[in-house]
């Protein structure tokens, strides 16, 4: 019986120890991401409750760009056509995206990337943590009549 428990302890113990697939992370970067919280260097934490600016990242093979849009009531997205290109690299076992505008380049390390969550630590060591945004529930059948 204590055999039993024991390889029970030790394969959960290397199953909770298993690093992310950075190809699987890749698979989950695309869509509408609203920041949640972003943690500071120090463990500070800066929490975001309402967002009128979300983040659209698509990803096509090994590149992307990342689109601030605002959400409307409608269900469609406002946006000033401004975005980040990056590209995508599996380097030390992690996904990283590289971004480069004519006036900065920069990358950011994706620690966790799956359907409603996704983080990310800057050069800065600030880590920001995303979920996935839902859009606005609003339908004709929701307002009520007058």
């Amino acid at each position: 019986m204590i055999y039993k428990i024991t390889f029970l302890l030790i394969t959960l113990l290397f199953v909770s120890c298993e690093k992310p697939d950075p190809e699987a992370q890749k698979q989950n970067l695309s869509g509408y991401w609203e920041i949640k919280t972003v943690k500071m260097p120090d463990g500070e934490k800066k929490e975001f409750n309402i967002n009128t600016v979300i983040d659209h990242i698509e990803v096509k093979g090994d590149s992307g760009a990342r689109t601030k849009v605002s959400p409307r009531f409608d269900g469609t997205f406002r946006t000033n056509g401004v975005s980040e290109n990056f590209t995508l690299k599996i380097e030390d076992d992690s996904l990283r995206m590289y971004y480069k505008t004519p006036f900065d380049a920069w990358k950011e390390t994706v620690i966790k990337a799956e359907d409603s969550t996704l983080a990310v630590i800057n050069r800065d060591n600030k880590i920001y943590t995303y979920s996935k945004f839902k859009k606005f529930g609003f339908r004709e059948t929701d307002t009520p009549n007058p």
